[in-house]
């Protein structure tokens, strides 16, 4: 089976004049090498193919592939995860990760909070700013934290998006709207304990994969998984594996969370506690990076024992398994060859 390579790679952006933190949410040439590894390894053929611009050409010129293995975040827009796919679904090619829908939902983080909320799944309350004037209308108690509406990697988060005064809510609110020319989101903030959650599959056949927590480190950027502290996270970081009555309740709450945004094949879920120790969710990341050493779906797969060739075996697994079945195929084409991870059996 050829397997085509969509991506942006950091390196291309940064050579037209993009900045370190713009195109943070890139892939490394090393992501890309241990994907196409991993893939030859489980007997496809790679086909590296890249950006949206480079797979237009490539579908223009007649080019076509048995599957897409897609990681491409693109560049502009709240769509711009969707992108690709929404090229490979009018050529009717199955790729891996989300649809064009849940990849945009996801994105942006107050939509994804309005629908997980009517669903009665737990998030923090909170308000969308659209302009430098309706901060003032913000009427959630303090302290509340502050963050772009639809960037990952935590950009645009620092020690100062923990914000405890109307004055600080303007000053911030003011920078992120100049910085980022998007809607801002105010959410209460949660000074409890935080998680990333690693999940493989699709609808019921989706499964955590291990419950993360995230403790920062004396020299960190104090009480937010700002973006200083994951670029620096062996400095400033520890994670641990846990599996007690919280992490638990954590782990249910994704799994809803991503089965109810139809989230496919595998991605990584954030929560954070209330100060009554309430689990809350704060975002859904549909489309998780993939570098084998770096990215925290991956870190957290290696504590639980799941090889970088395992975790890239489940996602053509799940998709593959998606594709077959939207096309009626009585039989499977691929089988997994890696145990998922030893999770508590409790969850399902």
């Amino acid at each position: 089976m050829d397997v085509a390579l969509t991506y942006d790679l950091r390196q291309l952006y940064l050579e037209q004049g993009y900045s370190e933190e713009e195109t943070a949410e890139f892939e490394s040439a090393e992501t890309i090498k241990a994907i196409s590894t991993a893939l030859h390894e489980l007997g496809f053929t790679p086909i590296h193919v890249g950006n949206i611009s480079q797979l237009v050409k490539r579908l223009a010129s007649g080019e076509r592939w048995d599957f897409v293995f897609s990681i491409a975040e693109g560049m502009h827009g709240f769509g711009r995860e969707a992108q690709v796919p929404c090229v490979l679904d009018a050529f009717q090619i199955p790729y891996t990760f989300s649809d064009p829908l849940a990849l945009t939902v996801t994105l942006h983080k107050a939509t994804a909070k309005r629908l997980l909320r009517d669903l009665g799944i737990p998030t923090p309350d909170f308000e969308v700013i659209e302009t430098s004037a309706d901060w003032a209308e913000i009427e959630l108690e303090y302290p509340l934290f502050v963050k772009p509406i639809a960037e990952g990697t935590s950009k645009g988060i620092t020690s100062a998006s923990r914000v405890c005064t109307p004055y600080e809510l303007e000053n911030v609110c003011d920078l992120l709207l100049e910085k980022f020319r998007q809607a801002v989101l105010v959410e209460e903030f949660l000074p409890g304990r935080e998680f990333t959650i690693g999940i493989a599959g699709t609808g019921a056949n989706a499964r955590v994969l291990g419950v993360m927590e995230i403790l920062l480190g004396p020299e960190a950027e104090s009480l937010v998984y700002s973006y200083v502290n994951k670029a620096k996270y062996e400095e400033l970081v520890r994670y641990r594996l846990v599996r007690d009555e919280t992490a638990i309740e954590a782990a249910d709450i994704a799994l809803a969370a991503w089965r109810a945004l139809g989230c496919c094949d595998a991605g990584r879920i954030d929560l954070r506690c209330d100060r009554l120790g309430k689990v809350q969710l704060l975002e859904v990341n549909a489309l998780p990076g993939l570098h084998p050493i770096r990215s925290d779906l991956c870190i957290l797969c290696k504590l639980a024992g799941i090889p970088y060739l395992g975790l890239i075996d489940n996602i053509m697994c799940s998709a593959i398994e998606r594709s077959q079945s939207a096309r009626g195929a009585p039989e499977p084409a691929y089988m997994s060859k890696h145990d998922s991870g030893g999770w508590d059996p409790r969850i399902r």
